[in-house]
């Protein structure tokens, strides 16, 4: 048998019978090409341009796409024109822990991520496309706004741009981050986006200081104009973050409980955290709670409570930099995500202004639309009264949160924890604006008012409690004895009307509420009554007739 020669010579490469070197073709120049404009995007403005970002604390597209995902994106849309048309927008796909996700991003190195008709163009083609295959978009917004050299073509783009976004809301869920400056068009358009995400350090606004001070005279800050503490209070951002790298994992982390569009469930985590543990820490701050010396009035952090009841006891808050007198946050109870709304009495004891209807209309209508369940955790007075809340609309913004609430297709649950008053009853998600199950602790006080109520319900006694202190003083009885006996009278009538009336016994007896849940208990009976509500909810995008109001 012959033996087998083997060599580490490529059979292909040139040998003293294959013809001799000749210049590139057509074929080679076409290649060199090719590897040039595929390499171009990576290279954006060049090494001084990226070390300028980089000087800024910010960093470029491309490192930015490293950091949401470790799989080689799928870019799309190379544009380079011949003046960097479209050039200064990435889009593409990335894989998210295995999901499809469409992403953009404003590369600063290139025309300072201005937007021309090109760019428009292109952001409108990817945004159509996660709209029309159901897959979430991140949009990373660095931008100076429309090129101006490009004349209208930029306000064109904005335009196209505006449109295509407006298209998909509702259909895939969205998220923007904000870096940098961004001004005009550039904060207008990822507004659009169901959240926004902004770090400390950036801007966006209308306009910059300069144009402010010009026109109209005021001499303010970027920061104090357009920056994170300013949106994060009017809620125009959802989030806000220390710096960009905090805001890309945060956008990560908010993803992993949103759906991939309107037509599925959010994502299922199986957890090794028992739902029918019974809740020791639940049991010792209701205990501490209303034990102390201030009993029933006593406020409490309602993020404790939440913490206690979710897998593992992580939950995404949002908007957590205002109106926390209502807390909106995600969670998972077995698995499940779950969109809370919760009266907080550690703030403003629980009330529902303004800001807090704002911000728990705009959750509830996004778990609405995306097939999240909601979970009300009640414990509020009602809603603020007042000349100021009166004058800015609060009949208005409390009215778009009912009907927020009237209109949730979703399973839904109440847990009235303790106040449950008059309108605020009736509004927060009772049997009777269409709760799938209302539950109830013991130390629930539902009524039609608060303590105040005896004065109605006892007028006649406390008449004759009054009349009785006016005779004792003519009988010559020292006014500071007969305040006293006055005083304990009402005092009784209080803890009467508390005993007989401020508790879940009449609402249990009419069927309002549906049945009491012991403290410790809650976070096994809401995942039994969800996970039986998620297992005949057959999620689909909204239908009906569009309401007037939104």
């Amino acid at each position: 048998m012959s033996e087998h020669t083997y060599s580490f010579e490529n059979p292909f490469l040139n040998t003293s019978n294959a013809e001799p070197e000749t210049s590139p073709g057509i074929y080679e120049e076409a290649n060199t090409m090719g590897k040039e404009l595929l390499e171009k995007p990576l290279k954006g403005g060049g090494t001084d341009r990226i070390l300028v970002q980089h000087s800024k604390g910010r960093m470029t597209v491309w490192e930015r796409i490293k950091v949401l995902t470790n799989s080689e994106p799928n870019i799309l849309y190379q544009n380079w024109g011949k003046n960097l048309d479209g050039a200064s927008l990435i889009t593409g796909i990335l894989n998210i822990n295995g999901r499809d996700v469409a992403i953009y991003g404003h590369d600063f190195t290139l025309r300072a991520g201005s937007m021309d008709a090109t760019n428009g163009n292109k952001l409108a083609r990817l945004i159509y496309m996660a709209g029309e295959h159901g897959i979430p978009l991140i949009g990373m917004n660095d931008s100076a706004g429309a090129y101006v050299p490009a004349g209208v073509g930029g306000l064109d783009g904005y335009s196209e741009a505006f449109t295509a976004l407006r298209k998909i809301s509702g259909v895939v869920p969205s998220l923007m981050l904000m870096f940098g400056f961004n001004a005009g068009g550039g904060a207008y358009l990822p507004r659009q986006g169901s959240f926004m995400i902004q770090p400390e350090g950036t801007f966006f606004g209308l306009t910059g200081p300069g144009v402010v001070k010009s026109v109209l005279g005021e001499d303010i800050s970027a920061d104090d104009l357009g920056g994170p503490k300013v949106h994060g209070q009017s809620g125009v951002v959802d989030l806000v973050t220390n710096d960009e790298l905090g805001s890309l994992r945060t956008a990560l982390r908010l993803l992993s409980y949103l759906p991939d569009n309107n037509s599925s469930l959010p994502p299922f985590h199986p957890t090794s955290d028992p739902t029918d543990r019974f809740i020791y820490e639940e049991e010792i701050l209701f205990k501490k709670t209303f034990n102390s010396p201030t009993g029933m009035n006593t406020p409490f952090d309602i993020t404790l409570y939440i913490q206690n009841i979710c897998d593992h006891g992580q939950y995404f808050e949002i908007q957590p930099q205002r109106s926390r007198n209502l807390v909106t946050a995600f969670g998972r109870l077995g698995g499940h995500v779950v969109g809370f709304v919760a009266n907080n009495s550690a703030v403003s004891s629980g009330q529902i202004d303004i800001g807090a209807a704002r911000k728990g209309t705009r959750f509830i209508r996004f778990c609405n639309v995306y097939n999240i369940p909601l979970v009300f955790l009640e414990d509020t007075t009602g809603f603020l009264p007042g000349k100021e809340q009166e004058q800015n609309g609060i009949v208005l913004e409390g009215r778009k949160l009912l009907d927020s609430i009237i209109d949730i297709r979703t399973p839904r649950l109440t847990l009235i924890i303790r106040n449950a008053f008059g309108g605020a009853y009736a509004t927060f998600n009772s049997y009777h604006t269409g709760a799938d199950m209302v539950f109830a602790l013991p130390t629930a006080r539902i009524a039609v008012m608060g303590p105040a109520g005896k004065d109605y319900v006892y007028k006649d006694e406390i008449s004759e409690i009054q009349r009785e202190y006016k005779e004792n003083l003519k009988k010559g009885v020292s006014e500071k004895e007969a305040a006293a006996t006055r005083d304990k009278k009402l005092q009784s009538l209080s803890q009467r009307y508390e005993k007989e009336l401020m508790n879940p016994k009449e609402a249990l007896s009419l069927g309002s509420v549906s049945r009491i849940v012991l403290p410790g208990t809650t976070r096994n009976i809401l995942f039994q009554n969800l996970d039986y509500l998620i297992r005949h909810y057959k999620p689909g995008p909204m239908s009906g007739p569009q309401r007037e109001f939104e």
